[in-house]
């Protein structure tokens, strides 16, 4: 019996060795492919009528959409540091923008590489290319799509690799700057109610969206290239970071901010031309790639895996989405927080005192938002353009919208009667929640003053 102990301690070793060996051979491939400043309602999958996205919506038909996905916060890299940490701002420690996650927190790469993935990322994955290390085997942070075109298609064909793959690609577009010319017409499109409606608006809208189509044709080009170069077993993601660089899109809680586009496909796992409404945060796409994975999800995270919402278990997920937004250095000092149900969001705007700009109105770029000088104009002799103007810089306390009847949150319904109790819960929920994240509601830098214009002027310059 002695001997034997040894000998059976080897026969289970093997076992176990066999078992994960067959076990990584079952693993799916990963691709995650992601857009940098794209609101979900560009898109004709979401309503969009501008343009024609014909792969991404070829994604579609082979998988299943997401209606009701939702960014951690509305800036790069405080969105990309919550997906690849499966945790909120405030405790993976990258809450304003150009801002990291603490190093010692485990991150999704490392996860892939210990359940016997290979991991590689191309393009604006992790944001900037001074970012840490965020333990991709392979990682290139070139982000532009011609640059990164040559890269990703040879690291594929000379890849010996036999490990499943977990490849990472994040493009540079829709993000500004935008080109000089465009295929989209500015005067045939559609503009979100929210905007004011000029000449410049438009030529810059147009300049968007090519580059919305600009990232859909490499989209159909990944594709191609995974399809011929991985399993045929594989589970394809696409999202973006946040919305759009628009007025009431991106460093904004409003949906145009942080309703992002979600797709994923699995062919014979997930049913072809799905869809669903369940609430859904970037913070659950790392357990949820884990889970599909086989590997245990860390009770400690803030993501939960959605992977029975991809089997068509179930069409819910979440009751509530919270989201944060602590500032893009000098640019955007502005905290708010919301809670988000199927029907209702309050936005908390923590200090109302402050004036909100960003890059949008204190650059005024040729190169994108230069539209805002015709809208300091316009302001000047039309009340509409001066509400719309004054409600970009001052926003109050408190924002409650009903999503159902107010899709594009033109209404604020905070403070109405009927709504009191409301509101109360909601706000109740959103400061418990707060609470239990360590959320200090920290101002990082020395805000504008809403009573104090001539600080918040844009300069002009180019």
């Amino acid at each position: 019996m002695i001997l034997m102990k040894p000998i059976a301690a080897i026969l289970m070793l093997s076992m176990c060795c066999l078992q994960q060996i067959s076990f990584a051979q079952q693993l799916p491939d990963i691709v995650l492919y992601l857009a940098d400043d794209l609101s979900a309602k560009d898109l004709s999958l979401y309503g969009g009528t501008n343009i024609q996205t014909p792969a991404i919506d070829e994604l579609a038909a082979e998988g299943m959409v997401f209606n009701r996905a939702f960014v951690a916060s509305p800036s790069c890299a405080v969105s990309r540091a919550a997906l690849l940490t499966g945790l909120m701002p405030a405790r993976n420690g990258a809450e304003e923008n150009h801002s990291y996650p603490h190093t010692g927190i485990l991150k999704l790469p490392q996860v892939l590489n210990e359940l016997g993935y290979q991991t590689a990322a191309f393009g604006k994955v992790a944001h900037g290319k001074s970012a840490p290390d965020y333990h991709f085997e392979v990682h290139d942070r070139e982000q532009h799509i011609p640059a990164l075109r040559p890269k990703v298609k040879a690291f594929l064909e000379n890849r010996t690799d036999t490990r499943p793959l977990a490849l990472f690609i994040g493009v540079s577009d829709p993000h500004v700057p935008w080109p000089s010319a465009s295929t989209v017409d500015p005067d045939e499109m559609a503009l979100p109610p929210q905007l004011l409606d000029t000449p410049r608006t438009r030529v810059q809208r147009s300049r968007y969206l090519q580059e919305v189509k600009d990232l859909d044709a490499y989209l159909g080009e990944v594709r191609a290239l995974t399809d011929k170069h991985m399993s045929a077993d594989k589970l394809f993601v696409f999202s973006s970071d946040h919305g759009a660089q628009f007025p009431f899109g991106k460093w904004t809680l409003y949906d145009e901010g942080i309703n992002v586009p979600l797709i994923v496909s699995w062919p014979g796992k997930i049913r072809a031309g799905s869809e669903t409404n369940a609430l859904v945060s970037w913070v659950d796409i790392l357990p949820t790639l884990i889970d599909i994975s086989g590997g245990k999800v860390s009770e400690n995270l803030d993501g939960r895996s959605f992977a029975p919402v991809l089997r068509g278990e179930t069409d819910s997920h979440r009751k509530r989405i919270f989201t944060t937004h602590s500032g893009d250095r000098m640019m955007n000092v502005y905290l708010s927080r919301s809670v988000r149900s199927n029907r209702y969001k309050l936005i908390w705007n923590v200090h109302p005192e402050f004036a909100f700009t960003t890059h949008i109105d204190m650059l005024v770029r040729e190169t994108s938002g230069d539209y805002f000088k015709q809208w300091q104009a316009a302001a000047k002799t039309d009340s509409l353009a001066a509400e719309v103007l004054a409600r970009h810089h001052g926003r109050p306390e408190f924002e409650l919208f009903d999503l159902e009847n107010d899709q594009h949150e033109l209404f604020n319904l905070a403070g109405k009667p009927e709504l009191k109790q409301l509101q109360e819960d909601l706000l109740a929920e959103l400061k418990s929640w707060i609470d239990r994240q360590g959320d200090k509601l920290t101002v990082f830098h020395d805000p504008l003053m809403l009573d104090q214009p001539h600080t918040w002027v844009p300069k002009g310059r180019k």
